[in-house]
């Protein structure tokens, strides 16, 4: 079965480095925004070609809003052109939090998303995607080939390159996972911090008993949004005699003025994997994609 890797300009190194990993053609998807925002989509295909029959979809869902859009407009037109078999890689999969209703009436957009791409997709692969009271991804995405990476022992090669003595935290005790993967990579000491959320921007943090005088502490994480829980943990380990504080997380969303918020409390580096572009990518995920994509192509 022929393959191409698609891909959108904003994504293009990330996705050809994906394409080259895998020995995959890749082409772009040309999008032009119309006065009233609409998007206008074209597929690769000159006239008098025909669309290969199995296509690998390169979109990371950061602004998920618009993007799920242009999977619908993609999946679509590509299944009408001949299409015989769709995998998306997601590196950063959205709406997966909401998992549950805590009041009447309130979307789990978990459900309806994960149903959505499950509908127009044959196969999906991820990176740590933020599931709750959800087990395993095809629970959220119901896919026989739904797959999902953890980007903490590729950071944690990183961390131990450049802290080899490195104290591993987590900012809460949903970052668990995420610690004990790394940790085990390289022998890491590590905790997690207590976490008390009062609302998107305000939160309180609990360090756990362990000593921090004079220790290069890595605050590791999967997803960075609104800074707030970093910048707290990080001002409370500075203030506990900690030497450093650095962050390594796998998304890199770094929402409004997150960045400025982490930095003011005083962190030194900050890590991310590429899933979503950002000036602080330091890991390459293609490796590891490609590995996960290879025994899904026919």
């Amino acid at each position: 079965m022929h393959s191409l890797l698609l891909y959108f300009d904003d994504e293009r190194d990330a996705a050809l480095r994906l394409a080259e990993a895998c020995g995959l053609p890749a082409a772009m998807v040309e999008r032009h925004r119309f006065p009233d925002d609409e998007l206008r989509l074209r597929l690769p295909l000159a006239e008098g070609e025909t669309l290969a029959e199995q296509l690998v979809l390169y979109r990371g869902l950061d602004h998920p809003n618009e993007k799920l859009v242009e999977l619908l407009l993609v999946a679509g037109e590509a299944r009408r052109l001949g299409a015989k078999r769709l995998i998306l890689v997601a590196p950063y999969l959205a709406y997966m939090r909401q998992d549950i209703a805590f009041n009447p009436g309130e979307v789990v957009s978990q459900r309806v998303i994960g149903r959505l791409l499950a509908n127009q997709f044959d196969g999906l692969i991820t990176v740590d995607p933020h599931l709750h009271r959800v087990a395993t991804l095809p629970e959220a995405v119901p896919l026989a080939d739904a797959v999902t990476l953890c980007a903490a022992p590729a950071l944690a090669r990183l961390i131990a390159a450049r802290h080899p003595d490195a104290l591993l935290l987590g900012p809460d005790a949903e970052a668990r996972q995420w610690i004990e993967a790394a940790a085990a990579q390289h022998g890491f000491e590590h905790g997690v911090c207590s976490k008390v959320r009062h609302g998107d921007h305000q939160v309180d943090i609990e360090l756990p008993a362990l000593a921090f005088s004079g220790r290069h502490v890595v605050l590791l994480d999967d997803v960075a949004s609104s800074g707030h829980t970093l910048a707290q943990a990080a001002k409370k380990l500075l203030a506990a005699g900690a030497a450093s504080v650095d962050v390594a997380v796998t998304h890199a969303l770094f929402a409004g003025d997150a960045l400025e918020v982490i930095r003011a409390a005083g962190v030194g580096e900050i890590w991310s994997t590429d899933c979503i572009v950002h000036p602080s990518n330091a890991v390459r995920m293609a490796p590891h994609l490609a590995e996960a994509l290879r025994p899904l192509l026919r």
